[in-house]
């Protein structure tokens, strides 16, 4: 069922930007109130473009997910970086994320003097403010705003939702009136073979430390309903050594057991079905500075 667009419905599509861990995946799954996007305490959680589709009466809001901005030390942190910049085209709001109780830093500033040359409301979001205490807000926000005149400010926390509705009803005002561009019970707008891979890749980076979770990706090699009536998945894990490889499967191949166990079960809920998986390892070389390999396991180089 479509909502009746002739009625002033509005629609648009809104990136989130930031640096690394400022809780831009957080407020994704806040907005759309569903886990679409990974999250873990690592730096570079996020890879490709995640986009998450928010539908009510009103409006229908496409938000764009991105990489965080760091100096790139490799093909794949190009990648990563030209991703998220390339995000800030075409849209119709910019909400640029920050930590409540980090200093401002070299990422922040980025991305900021990224920002003035966008000719698009631009937010700025203060987030994490359940960390701070509430008579150090004004400092923090003047910090922010002092070289830069933000169309609004909103100090919020992605993980207790404090502002959160606020935030959206006031985003909703600056949205043009337009179409609903999806079904209104859709919420993401990737395959799934992208997510199951995802959830798989999140399981790694809570699970393990130091240079594992920066040196994996997951590639989703088939999905089909057995004999069982289950989802049989087959998907491989790929490292850069042989030490890695070890660290994955683990002792008594106890860690890659433990993976799939905690990836079966968001894998479930998101299919709504009982899910068989099968995981592999693989060690493929430097695979973060090779374009073939990024390619071949889903970062679209040649888009930028």
């Amino acid at each position: 069922m479509n909502f009746n667009q002739d009625n002033g419905f509005k629609s648009g599509f809104i990136t989130l930007i930031g640096r690394p861990n400022v809780g831009k995946s957080t407020l994704m799954n806040r907005f759309v109130g569903q886990k679409v996007a990974i999250m873990s305490d690592k730096a570079q959680t996020t890879r490709n473009r995640i986009q998450a589709v928010y539908t009510d009466q009103e409006a229908q809001i496409v938000f764009i997910d991105t990489p965080g901005i760091h100096k790139p030390k490799h093909a794949l942190g190009d990648f990563m970086l030209k991703t998220a910049f390339s995000s800030l085209q075409g849209v119709d709001i910019v909400l640029v994320v920050v930590n409540a109780n980090e200093k401002m830093g070299p990422g922040d500033r980025l991305v900021i003097d990224r920002v003035k040359n966008v000719d698009v409301p631009v937010f700025l979001l203060i987030n994490k403010i359940d960390l701070v205490d509430s008579d150090d807000l004004l400092g923090i926000i003047e910090q922010f705003t002092s070289d830069y005149e933000f169309d609004e400010v909103f100090p919020i926390s992605a993980t207790e939702g404090d502002n959160v509705p606020d935030l959206l009803n006031t985003i909703k005002e600056y949205l043009p009136e337009g179409p609903q561009y999806y079904p209104e019970h859709q919420i993401m707008d990737h395959p799934e073979y992208f997510v199951v891979a995802e959830f798989i890749r999140e399981k790694i980076l809570h699970l393990t430390r130091e240079e594992i979770p920066h040196s994996v990706a997951v590639h989703v090699e088939s999905m089909k309903r057995n004999k069982d009536d289950k989802v049989e998945i087959s998907a491989v894990i790929y490292v850069e050594r042989d030490s890695q490889k070890g660290i994955i499967i683990g002792n008594k191949g106890l860690m890659i057991k433990k993976i799939g166990t905690l990836a079966r079960r968001d894998i479930e809920q998101l299919l709504g079905d009982k899910v068989y998986l099968d995981l592999f390892v693989k060690v493929q070389k430097d695979w973060r500075d090779r374009k073939q390999s990024l390619v071949e396991l889903g970062y679209r180089t040649e888009d930028y």
